[in-house]
């Protein structure tokens, strides 16, 4: 039996904004409002808005609240402040990833974890099914609406909305205070597009007047609401990886170029895996690359070196609004990931050159 797909709080807002919603995750989402080329240089040159609510929320709480958080999460969640965030994995037992994540420490024994939409019922099992320490879970995934504002001019706008020195809150950091008149709103200095801003969390029953008041403060800014088809072209360009594209069961952390998450400093699950992959040297690389010809990636298009041999394949790809040119991310063989590389990817009949680029594929200073 198929599963309902299901809304976001703001569902008939984006309708009557003229979104063309798409199934998404399971849910229906907006893709686009304009264009996606449009709404992308909203984004990189002003402000737009990403309503992002089907993202899930766990709390985590209680005194064993941060052994199950270490055992569950590559990442070293010992080091966070109250209102430092940090950005992890799930890894599973085989070398793979369950998720990536965002680890919020509210309180002294407090954490919010938000997870991807299209793995809140997955997460939700696999950390439940390790709880034996006996934290306190709660899924509030249905109770909050998430609202990215991003871009250089999201500062100038929110700050508008309240008292708390926007300006202050440093990268992964977040603070609690009222936006807007609306009390308890998380403001978080996080996002998935390497433009600046923040993403904002807030109870379902006061989303609508968060947005209609973000809108209001930002129009002098001309903002704009953003679908995921930007969402995406935006991410691409900063390298970031997309689960079950450039991440998924089946890929290591290591592999995935999230060494810098994946913290041997305590014992989790497959750690000792893991560290051994680490000692041995893994044997395929995630790479980011730059077209030198015309053309598009596509996620599957095999990589190939200059003999012609199949050296990998292209997990996501894209044209690039800001460069001009298509880009991607994908799996080679280890020899071929330094940057300067020049591979060839498969399009249709086509051998097209790439060059192997260090992430971001898109410098802020180019």
């Amino acid at each position: 039996m198929e599963t309902a797909i299901k809304t976001v709080a703001l569902d008939a807002l984006h309708q009557a904004l003229g979104a063309k919603m798409v199934p998404f995750a399971g849910f229906n989402m907006p893709v686009r409002y304009s264009s996606d080329l449009e709404e992308h240089h909203t984004v990189r040159r002003g402000v737009g808005v990403f309503d992002v609510s089907h993202m899930g929320e766990f709390f985590v709480s209680g005194p064993e609240a941060l052994n199950l958080i270490q055992k569950v999460c590559s990442n070293d969640a010992s080091t966070l402040s109250i209102g430092q965030a940090q950005y992890s994995c799930f890894p599973n037992e085989t070398g793979g990833i369950v998720d990536d994540l965002i680890v919020y420490r509210m309180e002294e024994a407090r954490y919010m974890l938000v997870v991807n939409a299209s793995n809140i019922d997955k997460d939700w099992a696999w950390i439940n099914g390790h709880n034996s320490m006996g934290a306190d879970l709660e899924n509030a995934s249905d109770a909050y609406s998430l609202f990215a504002v991003q871009g250089p001019l999201a500062t100038a706008t929110l700050q508008k909305l309240t008292e708390i020195d926007l300006s202050s809150i440093k990268f992964y950091h977040f603070t609690v205070g009222s936006m807007a008149g609306i009390p308890e709103v998380i403001i978080s200095a996080t996002g998935y597009t390497g433009a600046g801003g923040f993403e904002l969390y807030v109870k379902n029953e006061h989303a609508e007047a968060l947005w209609k008041a973000v809108f209001e403060a930002g129009e002098a800014h001309g903002i704009k609401p953003i679908g995921l088809g930007a969402r995406d072209t935006l991410r691409l360009e900063m390298g970031y990886c997309l689960y079950g594209n450039d991440i998924d069961d089946s890929t290591s952390p290591l592999e995935a170029g999230l060494g810098w998450i994946t913290k041997f400093t305590k014992p989790f699950i497959n750690s000792e895996a893991l560290l051994a992959q680490k000692e041995a040297g893994v044997t395929r690389k995630l790479i980011g690359f730059i077209l030198e010809e015309k053309g598009i990636p596509r996620g599957g298009y095999p990589l190939l070196n200059e003999a012609g041999e199949t050296i990998g394949r292209v997990t996501s790809g894209s044209q690039s609004p800001s460069l001009g040119k298509g880009i991607g991310l994908g799996y080679v063989e280890t020899a071929y990931a330094k940057p300067g590389t020049v591979l060839r990817v498969g399009i249709r009949q086509k051998q097209l050159a790439v060059t192997v680029t260090k992430l971001p594929l898109y410098k802020k200073d180019a």
